[in-house]
């Protein structure tokens, strides 16, 4: 992949394979786009709602069925199974069964009775669960009464059982008057009054007594008949539900066809709900046929989608080749703006197939990520791009759908410019959601919408710009890995003091973390001026001179007491403590996994510049020409306009703060003998900075400047304090002690390389 990066090349193979990648990946995904939205077939249904007019006749191009909501679906099916007769199967061997239990529990009465044992009587009843009274018992002890309960129980269960007895808790719920009997392999309907419950069979066994017999003893009958009774139909649970899955499933799914030229709705009659109804079915009914059909399509109707597809995403790819040639050189970039198309469309099939309403196409989760990569021109073409091939596919062909696609994702890539930080990333979501909410409800209102609708709408579009800034603002620190873009997001966290880095800074070398934060002011000010990324230009001068905590004594603006360590060392010795600051700054930086576009100010803020101090003092020890590799920093000079503002930030700030009596005449003087001295030194050629806009910058290092370093009135309780600095200042001026470079005890001699600064500056 980094192959296909850079420059085209020279050779006709190396344009072809270059500019071929780039035509593939287009290609590419404009034929995902039309392999999942083929051409529709030119018949297409108008959006509707309930209290519109139809503007003109729908005649049906095909036959199709309007099928049931759920809820009627549900509802029929359920009638169907409410209308289903329960089966019972009839057990012939209950009555039998019945019959002998009674014989043999009154056998054992009887045995008892004989035998005058009313307590084996009792036990006889407690094993039948029957609690009998004392009164209860003398029926049971008496022949005649227990004879005469006998043949009634007998009698009641060889006439009654036959007719069915069933359990009244299986008839209670009974949704029908039959009941479906099943004896052996027959099965007939029987009425449901023509069974009879538990509670009836007692009651209708009743009258089997003598007459003469008390109501005591009728409750005593009716005792050894719930201890012995078996119902006679049993629920058939299987058969049951078998019958009523049967009656569910045969129930239609549809509630009316429609012919092919039958006339949906006629131009000007009002849409009911019903008619709605069936202009959706009709909707749907072209959609299924377009799907099947899709295989019949012509060669020509697919290869014109395609070559539609492609001339629109052509659009968006020239104006990357003529306007943003870097964005367009770089194929890992071009390949993410190609995934996050991709993922757009690949959310437009969802969509479609989950019949999902149209606003929900997520824009904004592709706006948002181009916009902070990138800029906003680019997220806004790509916008305009994407909106205008969605119109196209035939699920989203609606107006109102493109105006949301359009305006929504135009509102995400313009939202970027105010949002700064992650966590104002709902400011973002509030001017899509309200942009897009707008547009749609003003389209509402155009075209006679109910407004219920399109509050229902507005819901959707709410949560779509809220879940698609969400999504892009948590993948975007995978976006930037992928392209190796750092983005201001990110950059505004490496400017938080306190990042382990600054923070010892601060606290290792404060004169330093002092001129730091003093000339990050200044560029950023300055970048801001001439339309260049000041935030980038802050944070890299936040961390240009970290390297100096490693030695801060050897630098003079962390020298509080005057003493200069450099004036016991050889300046081979001192060059190379003062050129460590920048090798041993990008280590750390690495070290701590500072963006790569940060650790470059470090790298290029003195560029290849000669540390002219030591290099003169080499020379006079010497009596010859030392190497000058030796007194040279590693570089490489600036290479883009930022670092180039940060160099000419860096000594302008060091000079101007050295100046004893700086006056805006003088300051300005100072920043234009550096200036150019930079310019002269050749270090600004690979810089991308225009005459004009160095000029602007000297403009801005004069305003800037002059008004921070000019002279303080003096006032009489501390004028003492001020001679004592002045007399310092002039005994650290002797040449006795001569100055060192800004790198070590003074301002910028070595700085301005070739061209040293005024007297004034040292």
């Amino acid at each position: 992949m980094r192959s296909l990066s850079g420059e085209s090349g020279a050779s006709w193979t190396d344009r072809a394979r270059y500019h071929g990648a780039r035509a593939l990946l287009l290609v590419a995904l404009a034929a995902m786009i039309t392999l999942f939205f083929p051409p529709a077939d030119g018949t297409t249904v108008e959006t509707y709602a309930v209290g519109m007019v139809a503007p003109e006749d729908v005649i049906a191009q095909i036959p199709f069925s309007v099928p049931k909501t759920a809820t009627e679906l549900e509802r029929d099916r359920q009638a169907a199974i409410d209308a289903v007769p329960p089966t019972f199967r009839y057990r012939e061997e209950a009555t039998d069964s019945v019959a002998g239990k009674l014989r043999s529990f009154f056998g054992r009465l009887d045995s008892a009775a004989s035998a005058g044992d009313t307590l084996r009587l009792r036990e006889t009843l407690q094993d039948t669960r029957i609690s009998a009274t004392p009164s209860q018992l003398s029926y049971l002890v008496d022949g005649n009464s227990r004879m005469a309960l006998r043949r009634a129980a007998e009698q009641a269960a060889s006439e009654l059982l036959p007719r069915g007895i069933v359990d009244p808790a299986r008839v209670a719920d009974l949704t029908t008057d039959e009941i479906t009997v099943r004896r052996g392999t027959s099965e007939e309907n029987v009425s449901a009054t023509d069974v009879l419950t538990s509670r009836e069979f007692y009651a209708q066994a009743v009258p089997y007594l003598p007459l003469r017999l008390a109501p005591e003893a009728q409750d005593l009958f009716r005792l050894i008949l719930i201890a012995h009774l078996e119902y006679s139909l049993v629920f058939d649970v299987a058969a049951t539900e078998s019958d009523r899955s049967a009656a569910a499933g045969s129930v239609a799914v549809t509630k009316g066809d429609v012919l092919q030229g039958e006339a949906i709705v006629r131009a000007a009659d009002p849409i009911g709900p019903e008619t709605l109804e069936r202009l959706q079915a009709y909707e749907d009914a072209l959609r299924d046929v377009g799907r099947l059909e899709a295989e019949d399509l012509t060669l020509g109707a697919v290869l014109g989608a395609g070559v539609v597809n492609v001339m629109m995403l052509s659009i968006y790819g020239l104006l990357l080749l003529f306007s943003r040639p870097n964005i367009y050189a770089n194929f890992r970039w071009l390949l993410l703006l190609a995934i996050l198309a991709a993922s757009y469309f690949a959310a437009a099939i969802v969509i479609d197939r989950g019949e999902l309403r149209p606003e929900w196409l997520p824009i904004a989760f592709v706006a948002l990520p181009v916009a902070v990569l990138w800029d906003t021109r680019i997220s806004l073409l790509l916008v305009l791009v994407l909106g205008t091939i969605t119109g196209t596919l035939a699920p989203f062909t609606s107006y109102g759908t493109v105006l949301v696609v359009m305006v929504g994702g135009a509102a995400a890539a313009m939202s970027v410019r105010a949002v700064r930080r992650r966590s104002e990333t709902w400011v973002s979501i509030a001017i899509i959601a309200g942009a897009a909410s707008a547009v749609y409800l003003a389209h509402a209102l155009a075209t006679g919408q109910p407004l219920v609708g399109a509050a229902a709408a507005i819901l959707v579009i709410t949560g779509n710009a809220t879940a698609s800034a969400l999504f892009a603002v948590g993948f975007l620190w995978v976006f930037e890995l992928f392209t190796g873009i750092t983005t201001d997001q990110t950059l505004l966290e490496w400017a938080d003091p306190s990042r382990p880095l600054l923070r010892r800074l601060s606290m290792e070398a404060p004169g330093t973390y002092a001129h730091t934060l003093n000339v990050a002011n200044l560029a950023e000010a300055a970048a801001t001026g001439i339309g260049a990324n000041g935030l980038l230009c802050r944070v890299g001068l936040l961390y240009h001179d970290v390297g100096k905590m490693l030695k801060p004594h050897y630098f003079v603006e962390n020298q509080p007491d005057a003493r200069n360590p450099h004036d016991k060392l050889k300046p081979e010795t001192s060059a190379s403590i003062v050129r460590e600051h920048v090798t041993e700054g990008v280590r750390l930086a690495r070290e701590a996994k500072v963006p790569e576009i940060v650790t470059q100010f470090i790298l290029e803020h003195h560029g290849t510049q000669r540390i002219g101090f030591f290099y003169e003092k080499a020379r006079e020890e010497s009596g010859e020409d030392p190497d000058p590799g030796r007194f040279e920093y590693p570089g490489p000079r600036p290479q883009t306009r930022e670092t180039a503002i940060a160099m000419l930030a860096d000594s302008c700030e060091s000079a101007a703060r050295a100046m004893n009596e700086p006056t805006p005449e003088r300051v300005r003087e100072l920043i234009d003998t550096i200036v150019d001295g930079k310019v002269a030194d050749h270090q600004l050629d690979d810089a991308p900075l225009t005459l004009k806009e160095i000029a602007r910058l000297k403009e801005q290092f004069a305003k800037i400047l002059g008004g921070a370093v000019h002279r303080r009135i003096e006032y009489p309780e501390t004028k003492h304090l001020t001679d004592a600095e002045d007399a310092t200042e002039q005994a650290a001026d002797e040449p006795a002690s001569p100055p060192a470079p800004d790198e070590t005890a003074s301002a910028p001699a070595a700085d301005a390389a070739a061209s040293p600064p005024p007297p004034d500056a040292a």
